[in-house]
């Protein structure tokens, strides 16, 4: 089978696997009882099965183990397999930290130890970022740094993906997006092991989305927002950071993941000062979200995650511009074309109102 085609073949795996798995989960879990209850913070009006992260995540592991099989991620140098490992097994890890979370309701302190320790033990394994970029300057290495600077990129990514999770398919959605740009710049960046991991995610992701789009008929609950953000993040890391040694735009490589991402980011990094300005704690839940403010603002609620839809493919289309990504600037003249549409509509809605 050539490269390309084992891309193709885990993202159409795990797409289908999602699509036939998520109705199964549902009908467990209103058997179980393990719903996600209307309440202040939350816009459904009735109880909804919040497990669909385990056909996300049973969806993307099928999908990687039978490209394994298949020789897909055969050849690859002992710490290039340790990176892909990592990512896997690490991914496995936090899935089952945030379905732990989704059964039992764990305190913040307990999930987020056990998410600094998984994540050190990834960076132990080789999924680590040793390089950052200044403006105007080369890349400098961080060296010890590398650990508590990898740790925050990962478990803050797992996180980042969790808080958007607030509307019918928009955690789904962005990821989803995301993964797919992964997966082409990571192609354009030639490494295949770590495009592999994206394509599985994004198929995943998007076989998700049928289910989960308003109205949702399911939401992932924790376990999948944690698996999708560390595995995001873990692949940006070995796909993107790690190139650094062998690219001719290693500044602009180091720069990528934060540009692929940047809507969670930017969201929970709003958010996170916002609650610390006013001497609140970080972790707190409120309606300080971009998506809430645009719901406040009169903005329907698909007209919302649409809105954040095209901000995600627009700073991802940048992502592909800067990659050298063929025809990467023409995917972003078009999402630039998008995303001031759905601005107009946004501006248009708020201003009159739906």
């Amino acid at each position: 089978m050539s490269g390309d085609l084992y891309h193709l073949v885990a993202f159409l795996i795990s797409h289908v696997v999602v699509l036939w798995s998520t109705p199964v989960v549902k009908t467990v879990g209103l058997k179980s009882g393990y719903v996600d209850q209307p309440g202040d913070r939350k816009v459904h009006k009735q109880p909804m099965v919040r497990l669909g992260g385990i056909s996300i995540f049973i969806g993307t592991l099928i999908a990687l183990l039978i490209i394994w099989w298949l020789g897909g991620f055969k050849g690859l140098p002992p710490n290039r397999e340790w990176e892909v490992w990592g990512v896997t097994i690490g991914g496995l890890a936090f899935f089952l930290i945030g379905l732990a979370d989704d059964l039992y309701n764990l305190s913040p302190f307990s999930r987020l130890a056990m998410q600094v320790t998984v994540a050190s033990l990834a960076w132990l394994v080789g999924v680590k970022i040793d390089f950052l970029s200044v403006p105007f300057s080369d890349l400098i290495h961080i060296g010890w740094l590398s650990l508590p600077i990898t740790v925050i990129w990962l478990v803050g990514m797992a996180n980042a993906i969790n808080w958007i999770d607030g509307l019918d398919g928009l955690a789904a959605g962005v990821a989803g997006i995301s993964s797919v740009v992964l997966l082409m710049v990571t192609l354009a960046m030639h490494q295949p092991s770590a495009a592999i991991i994206a394509a599985a995610m994004a198929g995943g992701a998007l076989g998700f989305l049928r289910y989960n789009f308003n109205p949702a008929q399911i939401f992932m609950g924790d376990g999948g927002a944690y698996f999708m953000g560390f595995t995001l993040a873990g692949v940006a890391v070995i796909g993107l950071v790690k190139t650094t040694a062998v690219t001719t735009i290693a500044v602009t490589a180091v720069l990528l993941p934060y540009l692929i991402l940047a809507v969670p980011i930017i969201d929970m990094s709003t958010v996170i000062i916002s609650r610390l300005s006013q001497g609140k704690s970080p972790f707190l839940a409120d309606k300080r979200h971009l998506h809430h403010r645009l719901l406040k603002a009169g903005i329907s609620h698909r007209l919302t995650v649409l809105f954040i839809y095209a901000l995600t493919f627009w700073v991802g289309s940048l992502a592909l511009g800067f990659s050298n990504v063929p025809s990467g600037w023409g995917f972003a003249i078009v999402a630039t074309l998008l995303l001031i549409y759905v601005s107009w509509q946004v501006r248009r809605n708020s201003r009159l109102g739906d």
